[in-house]
């Protein structure tokens, strides 16, 4: 049986430090500056949140998503209606996301509520897409089991044929959601584990309550 010890893997987290008076008043502020500096020092994937949801059963689960617009609404990213992920969501609308830049020795967690974009919006999405990215979307029933990857990729090859000489059409199971924030996090490493975190807390519409947090 596997026998590994993790314990001394650890290093000291040099790369800056979070004060209350750098901080914006507003979460939407502060994030647009930490995923400025994110896609200006990570190289690969700096828009990637690991998105939690929770099952009927209340088991949680936890998977990769890319960011893919925000604003003052929220975080929108994109995935199949039908998959597992999509499926908890219909039942229960609490999410979280997590950011996580080891680089820069940052976090942000975002916790709210999520909810489909229009249908219009996923569609203009969906043709902006690179046609391969277009095609897999429509061929896959995300979460269901396969019987091998040669089906995959002779479900592929249909769709490339089909559709070979046309547009691909939007899939109606495939689009985006948006998370509604009604709390950040924001984590900032720091020598000897103390580290820097603040949360906001959504008062109302216009306000957002700012806390320093023990590491």
């Amino acid at each position: 049986m596997p026998n590994r010890d993790y314990r001394q893997e650890r290093r000291s987290y040099e790369f800056a430090e979070l004060k209350r008076s750098q901080l914006k008043d507003s979460p939407f502020e502060q994030f647009s500056l930490w995923m400025d500096a994110a896609i200006t020092h990570i190289h690969n994937d700096p828009t990637a949140m690991s998105l939690s949801t929770v099952d009927a059963n209340g088991q949680p689960h936890s998977r990769v998503v890319l960011l893919k617009e925000f604003d003052t609404r929220g975080l929108v990213f994109y995935t199949h209606y039908d998959s597992d992920k999509g499926s908890e969501m219909a039942a229960n609308h609490r999410v979280a996301a997590l950011f996580f830049w080891p680089e820069m020795e940052r976090q942000i967690r975002v916790e709210g509520l999520v909810e489909k974009i229009t249908a219009e919006e996923s569609e203009t999405y969906f043709h902006s897409r690179p046609r391969d990215s277009q095609l897999a979307a429509f061929i896959s029933k995300q979460s269901s089991p396969v019987s091998s990857r040669d089906e995959l990729e002779l479900r592929l090859q249909a769709a490339q044929a089909a559709y070979s000489e046309q547009e691909v059409p939007h899939p109606p199971h495939w689009g985006g959601y948006r998370i509604v924030p009604q709390r950040f996090e924001f984590w900032q490493g720091r020598p000897s584990r103390l580290h820097d975190r603040f949360r906001y807390e959504k008062q109302d519409e216009h306000n957002w309550l700012i806390s320093r947090l023990a590491p």
